[in-house]
């Protein structure tokens, strides 16, 4: 395989938003998450013993991990809870700040934007369901990815292009990352192995 001699450092970012959504995530400091459609691709799959497996991306965890590294913290709030999604979420460091199990996300969001000193109007959020939308209505920036429910479509500032558990994480990431303006030199980094 020959390199591209031409440009063997191209730094160039490639990924690109809408200037006025950019705008309104600059002020965001955390992201909350949720977990079935969003950081997973939302099928439960439950073995004989009833243990559950769930599927995630390398991708949004990576750019999570590239978003704690420039102070946005990533908080996970899901309504389910389980031994797979606990593995995962220590493995990328988010348990610390996790609400897991709560069918009524808002309390749980709430107590973490306390501990973290911030308040909605320096909060992203992204989910893709009812249980959502209290948290989606309060957030500077609101978003889910495509395959949301309808009233979640309706009712967020930005839409993924990727699906759950498909990269919609590690695009918003992006997007904020972008609005940080961190992207470009993370990137740089990446690009010459440092």
């Amino acid at each position: 395989m020959a390199v591209n001699e031409s440009a063997p450092f191209d730094v160039a970012p490639r990924a690109a938003f809408d200037p006025d959504i950019l705008l309104r995530a600059q002020p965001v400091r955390v992201l909350l998450l949720d977990v079935d459609g969003v950081l997973t691709p939302g099928d439960l799959l439950v073995g004989a013993d009833g243990e559950q497996l769930k599927r995630f991306s390398t991708l949004d965890g990576h750019g999570l991990k590239l978003l704690a590294s420039c102070g946005v913290r990533p908080a996970v709030v899901s309504g389910r809870d389980s031994p797979a999604l606990r593995a995962r979420l220590r493995e990328l460091g988010l348990l610390e700040h996790a609400v897991l199990g709560r069918s009524h996300k808002l309390p749980g969001a709430e107590g973490v934007l306390r501990e973290l000193g911030v308040d909605w109007e320096q909060a992203a959020v992204i989910g893709d369901d009812w249980p959502d939308l209290p948290l989606l209505a309060r957030a500077r920036l609101a978003a889910c990815p495509p395959q949301s429910h309808p009233e979640v479509l309706a009712r967020v500032h930005y839409r993924t292009r990727a699906g759950g558990g498909q990269g919609a994480v590690r695009e918003l990431c992006d997007l904020l990352l972008c609005a940080q303006g961190a992207y470009a030199a993370l990137l740089e980094q990446a690009v010459r192995g440092e």
